[in-house]
């Protein structure tokens, strides 16, 4: 008799936020071609499309719904809608995040809380509003998007730091609750990848050297690395998992 593959995601249904663009259209396309069938989750409905042709092209599944997620108390109507296409969901990736970058003296209590709804609140109250499906199909996985400044400072990044460091502990708050509904999870926290985020960084020749010069491996992050950690993460292969923050990246927190 074979055995099942334990990192297939056929039959599951995964809802991507920050779809439109950088790691989350990257693990969208890995989730879709591990065979799960996706909500694409963001703003800008020209750049989910593309998104989301380029899953079809590729012979996966999406649908896409277009939303500003700055406003974390829609989340419990926000699921009915995600639900739509494929019904509930199994997976979550929450990807949607800001960074002003803004100097701390000129940090504004505006600023301050859109970077925390989006990249702190957000996630958790869209989980909460998900976890019954979760619950009833006794299948769950919820993958947060950390960050090297869930452990460390960088300039012109407090609140993001403070929503990334947060991020951390609500994944494991969550595993604390929810992981006995056979609901995993767990975070990725990223190096530095090419994305628009961090544009900053890549537009710059002497800094992207620099962060890829912090890493043990000597180079920066491609979008490939991000495969194999987002197709565990959402599988049964990481039934016992959870709670944990997985840095992806390149070994710049070893040393």
């Amino acid at each position: 008799m074979s055995q099942p593959d334990r990192f297939a995601l056929n039959g599951r249904v995964a809802v991507v936020t920050g779809a439109s663009s950088g790691i989350g259209r990257a693990m969208a396309g890995f989730l879709a071609a591990a065979g799960a069938r996706v909500v694409l989750v963001a703003r800008r409905l020209e750049a989910l499309e593309r998104a989301a042709q380029a899953i079809a092209h590729t012979g996966g599944s999406a649908a896409c719904v277009s939303v500003d997620l700055g406003a974390p108390e829609l989340a419990d109507d926000l699921a009915q809608t995600l639900s739509a296409p494929f019904g509930n969901a199994h997976i979550l990736v929450n990807a949607a995040g800001i960074n002003l970058r803004e100097p701390i003296d000129d940090i504004t209590r505006q600023s301050w809380l859109a970077t925390l709804d989006l990249n702190l609140a957000t996630p958790f109250f869209l989980a909460r509003a998900l976890v019954p499906g979760m619950r009833a199909a006794q299948y769950g996985r919820i993958i947060n998007i950390a960050s090297l400044q869930s452990e460390r400072a960088f300039p012109n990044g407090l609140p993001y730091g403070a929503s990334k460091g947060g991020v951390a502990q609500l994944t494991r708050a969550m595993a604390e609750a929810w992981s006995r509904d056979g609901i995993m999870a767990n975070a990725i926290a990223p190096g530095f990848f090419p994305t628009e985020l961090t544009a900053p960084v890549f537009n710059d020749p002497t800094t992207e050297q620099w962060a890829a010069s912090q890493t043990t491996i000597g180079r920066n992050g491609e979008m490939e690395d991000l495969a194999g950690p987002t197709i565990f993460l959402a599988s049964p292969a990481s039934q016992y998992v959870t709670g944990q923050v997985l840095y992806v990246d390149g070994g710049f927190t070893a040393t």
